[in-house]
């Protein structure tokens, strides 16, 4: 894994001596091949220059030395549970990857505060044993799934002066050979109770599900004791449900050691698809008949125009004059013949999954729909490069700090009649903000609808700025990204649809959920948890 940005270490996108793009290694279907316009899009979209580079250095010397709890210490040998204190290892788990964290390590930057050690428990038994042993010599523990966090929720509190553990439980995922239908973006690096902790969902959630869907039984070890249900009925009238004070409590009650969720047979038969429309609002409506109809298939994504041109910039280069002379009669078709603005379409990413008559029929379904607002059949090939890219689209931000082009993401949920609305508003602002801020070349905004629900979906907004010139790129856009959020919250949307809030939101759960609400969270917490052992201070 990389230590300083998103993934493998062996798999990158990189600017070769041709002047072409290119992703390296041997782990996703686009590896080892050539992009071919990707630079063009890079240069002419942010005004950045391949001949100026950033590159990362790493500062050994920023890690501050371990305090460790020397009694814990001692009882932890004991129990035989591994542990190290390792400036590395220690590192490696003192962060998520929000930009501010990564740009951090980036620039050899000081750490104010990293976990004073770190402990891999390999079963439930193992972090009972740790838990009873951080009370007992009051020690603050972080639990560290698969580190993709992206709102601060892993950071320690620099205020924590007693010894912090960061508790990886890595060595305790399994493989179970069957499909569950819960694929995140973060699938390959991020934990089942990770999912949980954080009410995940996926990109296939229409079929399958979110995780709160998919989750029959929880085991949490927390500094009271153990939580979990008394069977593992499908459902049961016994007050709240506990799992829900467990579900986005980002490891502020104690450590998910076991989840039993829903499994399925792997799909017999699976197909993608794409439809282009001729502007957002035809897309938006069509996505919204999809999700009143109740005909979703396990993912449709709706790309504004702006992914469009990015999504058309990651092409790989095709050796066949026929292939090219085919995508020259598609485009010539879509915007010559039926008067497609290139400026203006929208392109819609479909993925079917199922027995393959009732793919079939499902896609035809579908498909009829689209073509109501104008929509056309796109290709497969469209929709199989739009799905997979979904998984290598975060290596994208490494390459652009390496040539001084800051990037990131965020999501939210909002009702289907305040999408339009809400993408249009929270663009300008960026932008508007932007400017104010003295970004000099005009940013990158764009969105996607993705997941549909019956009352509305969520939207993924990602936008990206040159930073050539500024003292301070990291608190800009932190800024900017303040902003953004208040304007999503202005028009409608969720403080969070699966990120989470961690520390880097929290400053506005009240306003989600209300005083009383926070009230009772806390309550919760205190009963839990009342010398504060899991002492991230996330949500609160």
């Amino acid at each position: 894994m990389k230590w300083n940005g998103w993934g493998y270490s062996d798999s990158k996108f990189l600017f070769n001596k041709k002047g072409q793009a290119e992703f390296t290694g041997k782990r996703y279907r686009l590896s080892g091949m050539v992009l071919p316009s990707l630079q063009d899009w890079f240069e002419n979209t942010f005004g950045a220059s391949v001949n100026h580079k950033s590159p990362p250095t790493l500062n050994a010397s920023a890690v501050p030395p371990a305090s460790l709890n020397e009694a814990f210490v001692e009882d932890l040998k004991t129990t035989g549970v591994p542990f190290s204190h390792e400036a590395e290892d220690r590192v490696f788990r003192a962060h998520g990857h929000c930009l501010h964290e990564i740009f951090a390590l980036r620039e050899g930057k000081k750490f104010e505060r990293v976990p004073d050690m770190v402990v891999w428990p390999n079963c439930h038994n193992d972090v009972v044993k740790v838990v009873e042993l951080a009370c007992k010599h009051n020690v603050c523990l972080i639990p560290y799934g698969g580190g993709t966090s992206v709102t601060s929720a892993l950071e320690c509190p620099p205020e924590e002066t007693r010894c912090i553990v960061s508790l990886d439980t890595s060595q305790m995922l399994n493989e179970s050979g069957y499909c569950t239908g819960h694929e995140p973006d973060s699938m390959e690096f991020s934990s089942l109770g990770g999912w949980v902790a954080t009410r995940a969902s996926g990109m296939k959630k229409n079929v399958y599900g979110n995780i709160e869907d998919l989750v029959i039984h929880i085991k949490v070890v927390t500094p009271r004791g153990v939580i979990e249900k008394s069977c593992q009925g499908p459902r049961m009238s016994t007050g709240p449900d506990i799992h829900h004070f467990i579900l986005g409590s980002e490891g502020t009650l104690g450590v998910v050691t076991e989840v039993t969720m829903k499994i399925r047979p792997i799909p017999e038969y699976q197909k993608y698809g794409s439809v282009v429309f001729p502007n957002f609002e035809a897309g938006v409506a069509c996505l919204r008949e999809v999700a009143k109809q109740r005909c979703a298939p396990a993912s449709i994504r709706l790309m504004d125009n702006e992914q469009f041109q990015f999504g058309h910039a990651l092409k790989p280069q095709v050796s066949s004059i026929f292939t090219n002379f085919v995508e020259g009669l598609k485009k010539f078709y879509i915007t010559k013949f039926k008067g497609f603005d290139p400026h203006q379409l929208v392109v819609a990413t479909l993925l079917f999954e199922g027995d393959r008559e009732r793919v079939l029929q499902h896609e035809k379904q579908v498909y009829d729909i689209a073509a109501t607002f104008g929509g056309l059949a796109a290709g497969e090939d469209n929709g199989q490069r739009g799905y997979i890219l979904t998984f290598v689209i975060a290596y994208l931000r490494d390459l652009g700090m390496d040539y001084y082009v800051v990037a990131e993401s965020f999501e939210t949920s909002v009702p289907w009649d305040r999408v339009l609305d809400l993408c249009r508003n929270v663009k300008e602002r960026i932008n508007r903000e932007c400017k104010e801020r003295g970004v000099q070349f005009q940013p990158l905004t764009s969105c996607r609808v993705t997941q549909t629900y019956d009352a509305g979906a969520c939207i993924y907004f990602y936008f990206a700025f040159n930073y050539r010139g500024l003292a301070d790129p990291v608190h800009t856009y932190e800024q900017v990204e303040h902003a953004a959020r208040e304007e999503i919250l202005a028009n409608g949307g969720s403080l969070s649809h699966h990120h989470g809030v961690g520390k880097l939101r929290k400053e506005w759960m009240k306003e989600s959920i209300s005083s009383l609400g926070v009230g009772m969270l806390q309550s919760v917490k205190d009963y839990v948890d009342p010398d504060n052992i899991f002492g991230n201070r996330n949500l609160l």
